[in-house]
């Protein structure tokens, strides 16, 4: 049985097995001990409430409870850019005209930006690759929402998720290997490492601060701006099912798409709503899935459960409510996993 949990000191072997398996371009998950245990100790004095709400790094973890095992890690950070500059190209556009010769043209530029400074972030999401069946992806993904939805007073009011950008079968970077290297001297891992670190100063030290026309880059770097890793795809499904979308922002590394929201829009927002758990009386199996946690920041949980909430009520199996740590008589948050479709479309 699977259920999403904030992070305990315990689980440091498990995430860092998992780190190993994800590849480059995640600056946020990388395979360090070191690098993982100091954000594990943040993440548990986040949930304790133990730091400054913009300092916090919720950190979140399933767990096969049946195996004992770690197969997925997610997590929000409640705001980037405090205390390290944090970077994202803006796409613009100049104009150039001349009445004279009667020539217009529109060009598309990258500008070095930090506009996205003190805005919430979803990231370090990464699901094992045998559990990626069902509604696992769905369940490890959005339960961030569903804690955001909860408390919703730790955050600012805008929302964004930087997605991994497109790579090559090899793990290199078509962008990178087009400008990038250029200013860095180096390759798309090594730069991807050292910002993980946190050593993000050489961006601004070796990054151009005028704008670089998207013209001027070959045809293979033009073309994946904006796109996302074939893993990544159905994540930003799902992140855009929520209320998420795309406004010309991207990673001054691979690209990729920066996702952004205002936290007052989100599904999450609108839809979830709390209900007192009752006992099952039988098996709920035919019912649909629906995303329920409790309301416990510190021991904070949320399942997939089959049941359906009727009149602020919510009827839950025994199994269930071992999971979510809830007793009959608790409130919980609930959400249909699925949003609801438009009809009116």
């Amino acid at each position: 049985m699977l259920v999403v949990r904030a992070i305990k000191e315990h689980d440091l072997d498990g995430l860092l097995a998992l780190a190993s398996q994800v590849g480059g371009g995640m600056t946020t998950l990388k395979a360090d001990r070191g690098m993982l245990g100091n954000r594990v100790d943040v993440a548990c004095a986040s949930f304790a409430e133990k730091i400054a709400p913009p300092q916090r790094d919720y950190l979140f973890v399933m767990e096969d409870t049946a195996n004992a095992r770690l197969v997925g890690v997610c997590a929000i950070k409640s705001a980037v850019g405090l205390e390290e500059p944090f970077y994202n190209y803006r796409i613009g556009t100049l104009v150039h005209s001349s009445n004279e010769l009667k020539v217009f043209s529109r060009m598309e530029t990258l500008y070095l930006s930090n506009d996205l400074t003190g805005s919430a972030e979803l990231c370090s999401l990464f699901l094992h690759p045998d559990y990626r069946n069902g509604t696992n992806g769905k369940l490890l993904s959005k339960s961030r929402f569903l804690f955001i939805a909860q408390f919703p007073h730790l955050f600012s009011e805008k929302l964004i998720a930087e997605m991994r950008g497109f790579q090559r079968a090899d793990g290199s970077s078509p962008f990178w290997d087009s400008l990038g290297r250029h200013f860095f001297k180096m390759d798309f891992n090594r730069a991807d490492d050292l910002s993980s670190l946190g050593k993000k100063s050489f961006i601004a030290e070796l990054m151009p601060r005028h704008p670089l026309y998207v013209d001027y880059l070959p045809p293979e770097a033009k073309e994946v701006i904006g796109l996302v890793h074939v893993d990544t795809a159905p994540a930003r499904h799902l992140l855009e099912q929520e209320g998420l979308y795309y406004e010309g922002y991207v990673d001054i590394f691979d690209a990729g798409p920066v996702l952004q929201a205002r936290v007052s829009a989100l599904r999450a927002l609108r839809e979830s709503a709390l209900a007192i758990v009752e006992t099952a009386k039988q098996d709920g199996a035919n019912e649909s899935p629906v995303l329920v946690s409790n309301t416990v920041m510190r021991d904070f949980r949320i399942i997939a459960a089959h049941a359906h909430p009727e009149h602020g009520r919510i009827a839950l199996a025994a199994d269930d409510l071992s999971l979510l740590a809830c007793k009959a008589g608790d409130p919980v948050r609930t959400m249909s996993l699925n949003p609801k479709k438009n009809t009116h479309a």
